[in-house]
C-alpha cells in the first residue's frame, strides 16, 4: 500500500513545503517559467515531492496545494511523466479526433492529475490487490481511474487534451470555474502550444455547449479562450455560427404565437422572467441569458420577491411594499390616459404628483418599471435619440399574457407567483431545454420553428474545442539565457520508408535551440539532431543533413547569417530502418475509408459502421442506426445496396 495517506488531505512529511491553489502556475509560483514547454515542466518538478507508488515504474510527483486555511482544506496535483515504452498505445485518439493526426509522436507524456477523494479510495483498494511483480503495462495506476477532479495530459511539445473536469455537482468539493482557472494558470504557465477538449459537460442533463451557445454565442468553455476546433457529423466553424445566431435570434413572441393556447407554462415563464428583467427580453438568446445571470446573482437557499408591480422589493427599501404598488398604479393610470403614445419622464411625473406628494418615491418607481409588466401591461422606457429625453410607453400584453390581476400583497398566491429561488430558475430553464429545444417528438413545423431543434443538434455535435495559448514565436534571433543564441528551428522530414511513397506530413512546430554566438552551422545541425532525436519518438534515427533557407558552408557562424523574422529550416531524414513512417505519426496507418453522407471525410470519434461490400466507413447516425441500438453483424451501404438491386438475375 502507497506510505501516502491520500484522503486525509494533511501533510505527509515534515518540512514538505505546501503551495497556494489559487496561485499555483502563475509565473514565479514555484518557478519562473521563461523557458519552453519542456523545460518548463521540468523547472516545476523540481519542486515536487518524488513518489514511487502512484506509477509503478514510471516517474511521478506530487504537489500539496491548500485551497483555504480556515478551514483548512488541501488536495493534491499528481504529475506523472510517461515514457512512450510504457504506454499501451502509441498512437494518441484525443489528437486523431480533434484533427491533429499529422502530429508526431512524442517520447513523454505529461499526466497532471487532481484525483478525488472516490478515485483515491479506489488506487489505495486495488493497490493492495497488486504484489509489485507485475511488469509497468500490466501495473494498475491512478492515470486509469475515471473520476477525477481535473486530468489533463501534454505531450512533450507541449500540445494536449484536457480529458476531464468535475466540478461540485459531480461530487467534488471544487467548482468547475475553479478547476478551469487552475487548469488555465498551469497552461499559461508552462507555455503550453495548443490544448484541446471534448465539451460533454453538463448542469442538471443539460448540455452546457446548448444553453452557453444559445445565451452566449459561446460554449462554457469559452470563458476561457476554447473555440471551435472540429465539428463532428461534417459540422463547419461557418456552419456552426450561423446555428448559433438563428437559435439565440428566435423571437420568443412566435413561441407564444404558437404555442401559447397549448402551453400555459411558456407563457408563464416568460412573463415571470419579463417582469424581473429590466430591458425587454425579445428573444430566445435574451431570455436565457438572463436566467443564467440571475441564477448566478441569487445565493443558495435565497429567493427575490418581485410581487406584481413588476418592481423588486428589497428589505432595506425604504418604502413599504404597499406605498410602492400605490404609486406603481398611479403611473400606469397615468400612461393610460396618454393613450399608449409616448411621453416624457416629466409629464408623467407631473401627472403622478397629483396624488403622490413623496417625489422620492416617484423617482424610485419610475427608474424600477422600465421594461416591466404590471397588470395587464408592459410599461416601455426608451431614450428619445433626439431630444435626448426618457420617454415612457404602455403596450397591451393582455392577448400574449395571461392575465393578472394586481392583487394585495398581503395575498400569499400573489407573493408565491413571484417569489424566485436558483432552484426556480433552473426548473424554468429545465423546461424549456426540454419542452422547447431539445423535445424531438414536439411537432414545430411552422416556418423558423423548424430551425430550433436542427440549430440544437449542430450546436450539440460541435464538441471539439482547443485554445491557443502561444501561436506566435520571437520575430528575431536574440540572445537568451547565459549569452547563448536563442534560435527556432524545425525539421522537414524526407520520408525513406513509407507504406505510400510521396506521403508528405506536416512539419513538427518550432522549438527553441540554444547555441553559442561562435557556433557553426554544422553545430547548429548537430543540436537540431540532438533536440528532436529526444523530443519524438519516430526522429531517434534523425539525421540532419541540411539547412533549407540559410545559405551558408558547415563552418561559417550562425550569428549574423540569421535575419531578423527568419526561422530555420532543417531538412533530414530518419535512418531508423526499422520502422515505417506512417507509424510516426498520431494517426498511425490509418487505411480507413470514410465518406460519410454528413460529408465526413475522417475520423471525428463519433460511432461508425463499415459496409461489407465496398469496406467504406460512415456514421451509425447517418445511416439511421440508433445509438441504443447494436450495430448489425451484416451491413450494406446505401451505394451497394442500390447496385445489388438492379443487378441482372443470373440465369
Amino acid at each position: 500500500m502507497s506510505h501516502l495517506d491520500l484522503t486525509s488531505c494533511k501533510k505527509r512529511k515534515r518540512g514538505e513545503k505546501v503551495f497556494r491553489f489559487k496561485t499555483f502556475g502563475e509565473h514565479g509560483y514555484p518557478v519562473e517559467f521563461d523557458g519552453s514547454f519542456g523545460q518548463n515542466v521540468q523547472a516545476l518538478l523540481e519542486f515536487g515531492y518524488s513518489e514511487s507508488n502512484i506509477c509503478s515504474g514510471i516517474p511521478s510527483w506530487s504537489f500539496q496545494l491548500e485551497v483555504s486555511c480556515h478551514p483548512p482544506f488541501h488536495i493534491l496535483l499528481f504529475v506523472i511523466e510517461e515514457p512512450i515504452e510504457a504506454s499501451l498505445e502509441h498512437h494518441c485518439k484525443h489528437c486523431l479526433y480533434v484533427g491533429w493526426g499529422h502530429h508526431l509522436i512524442c517520447n513523454k507524456k505529461y499526466h497532471f492529475v487532481l484525483p478525488s477523494k472516490d478515485t483515491v479510495i479506489a488506487f489505495l483498494n486495488c493497490e493492495d490487490n497488486f504484489d509489485g511483480a507485475i511488469s509497468i503495462k500490466g501495473r494498475f495506476n491512478i492515470v486509469e481511474l475515471q473520476g477525477h477532479i481535473m486530468h489533463g495530459v501534454f505531450h512533450a511539445n507541449g500540445f494536449g487534451h484536457l480529458l476531464c473536469v468535475n466540478g461540485m455537482q459531480a461530487g467534488s468539493n471544487l467548482s468547475g470555474r475553479q478547476i478551469m482557472e487552475f487548469w488555465d494558470r498551469l497552461c499559461t504557465g508552462l507555455r503550453a502550444r495548443k490544448v484541446s477538449l471534448n465539451d460533454i459537460s453538463q448542469k442538471r442533463s443539460m448540455e452546457l455547449r446548448l444553453l452557453h451557445g444559445i445565451a452566449y454565442g459561446e460554449p462554457w468553455f469559452g470563458q476561457w479562450g476554447y473555440k471551435f476546433e472540429r465539428g463532428s457529423f461534417g459540422i463547419t466553424q461557418s456552419i456552426y455560427q450561423k446555428a448559433i445566431g438563428t437559435i439565440q435570434a428566435i423571437p420568443y413572441c412566435i413561441l407564444v404565437h404558437y404555442l401559447g393556447n397549448s402551453n400555459h407554462d411558456l407563457l408563464a415563464i416568460v412573463s415571470r422572467y419579463q417582469t424581473l428583467s429590466d430591458y425587454s427580453l425579445a428573444t430566445l438568446g435574451d431570455l436565457f441569458r438572463f436566467m443564467l445571470e440571475l441564477k448566478s446573482r441569487l445565493p443558495e437557499d435565497s429567493c427575490i420577491d418581485s410581487y406584481n408591480t413588476g418592481i423588486f422589493v428589497e428589505t432595506a427599501c425604504r418604502w413599504s411594499p404597499k406605498r410602492i404598488e400605490m404609486a406603481t398604479r398611479v403611473i400606469v393610470e397615468a400612461l393610460k390616459r396618454a393613450e399608449f403614445r409616448w411621453v416624457s419622464r416629466q409629464e408623467v411625473r407631473d401627472a403622478a404628483r397629483a396624488y403622490i406628494g413623496d417625489t422620492g418615491l416617484l423617482d424610485f418607481v419610475l427608474k424600477s418599471l422600465g421594461n416591466r409588466i404590471v397588470g395587464n401591461y408592459l410599461v416601455r422606457r426608451s431614450l428619445n435619440p433626439v431630444t435626448k429625453v426618457l420617454e415612457y410607453c404602455l403596450e397591451d400584453v393582455s392577448n400574449v399574457f395571461p392575465t393578472q390581476e394586481t392583487l394585495s400583497i398581503n395575498n400569499s398566491k400573489v407573493k408565491a407567483r413571484y417569489k424566485i429561488t436558483r432552484s426556480q430558475v433552473m426548473k424554468d430553464m429545465y423546461y424549456f431545454y426540454k419542452y422547447i429545444i431539445r423535445d424531438q417528438k414536439q411537432t414545430l413545423n411552422m416556418g423558423i420553428l423548424t430551425a430550433i431543434q436542427a440549430a440544437a443538434r449542430i450546436i450539440l455535435d460541435t464538441k471539439l474545442l482547443a485554445k491557443d495559448y502561444h501561436t506566435e514565436l520571437p520575430s528575431r534571433a536574440e540572445l537568451g539565457l547565459e549569452g547563448k543564441l536563442e534560435l527556432y528551428c524545425t525539421v522537414v522530414l524526407r520520408n525513406i520508408e513509407t507504406a505510400n511513397e510521396g506521403t508528405n506530413k506536416a512539419m513538427p512546430p518550432f522549438e527553441c535551440i540554444l547555441l553559442k554566438t561562435n557556433a557553426t552551422c554544422d553545430e547548429l545541425k548537430q543540436q537540431v539532431e540532438k533536440n528532436f532525436r529526444e523530443l519524438y519518438w519516430g526522429l531517434r534515427g534523425l539525421v540532419v543533413e541540411s539547412i533549407l533557407n540559410l545559405n551558408a558552408k558547415g563552418s561559417d557562424l550562425v550569428f549574423g547569417l540569421v535575419q531578423v523574422g527568419q526561422k530555420i529550416l532543417c531538412e533530414g531524414s530518419n535512418r531508423d530502418r526499422g520502422m515505417i513512417n506512417e507509424l510516426i505519426y498520431e494517426s498511425g496507418l490509418n487505411n480507413r475509408v470514410i465518406d460519410c453522407p454528413c460529408g465526413t471525410k475522417d475520423d471525428d470519434g463519433e460511432r461508425m459502421v463499415s459496409c461489407d461490400v465496398c469496406e467504406v466507413w460512415q456514421h451509425t447516425r447517418c445511416v439511421r442506426i440508433p445509438n441504443h441500438q447494436e450495430i448489425p453483424h451484416i451491413f450494406l451501404c446505401s451505394r451497394c445496396e442500390h447496385e445489388i438491386i438492379i443487378l441482372p438475375s443470373i440465369p
